[in-house]
């Protein structure tokens, strides 16, 4: 993370409408703490977006202090993720990248929260945060 150029890391899903706006929540909140606001730019989508966040989700975040309720599903395209640093997919990903352009890839193969009990989202969003922490711990090593 140096000179002028950011750390681009993006996490994205087929929806962009559960696992991957919980990481990017937590991977915003992750960067302001850390205060690397300059630093990191945190990208999200899916290949083929919902209309809306799942209810459940939104429910669950917001237990959490996290408003997801304004957040709007939306595509990211193969160069989008090809310009990042790293991508982590959500284990629904068939998306195929061009590795040998740098991208460091991460499935974390996180059950989909859609339609999940509470207790089962919360269990998925706590396991999100973990790997969001352990990224950015990782992300700020390799500085």
């Amino acid at each position: 993370m140096t000179g002028n150029t950011k750390t681009r890391v993006a996490f994205m899903c087929v929806q962009n409408a559960g696992r991957s706006q919980m990481s990017t929540a937590f991977a915003e909140c992750e960067r302001e703490r850390r205060g690397l606001e300059d630093e990191i730019e945190i990208l999200t989508g899916g290949t083929h977006p919902a209309d809306h966040v799942h209810d459940e989700v939104v429910e669950i975040m917001a237990e959490e202090g996290f408003d997801l309720s304004d957040r709007t599903p939306k595509e990211i395209t193969t160069e989008e993720l090809e310009s990042c640093d790293y991508v982590a997919t959500m284990g629904c990903s068939t998306l195929e990248l061009d590795i040998s352009a740098g991208v460091d890839v991460r499935d974390w193969a996180l059950a989909d929260p859609d339609g999940q009990a509470p207790e089962r989202v919360r269990e998925i969003r706590d396991e999100i945060e973990e790997r969001v922490v352990a990224l950015f711990d990782e992300i700020e090593a390799e500085t």
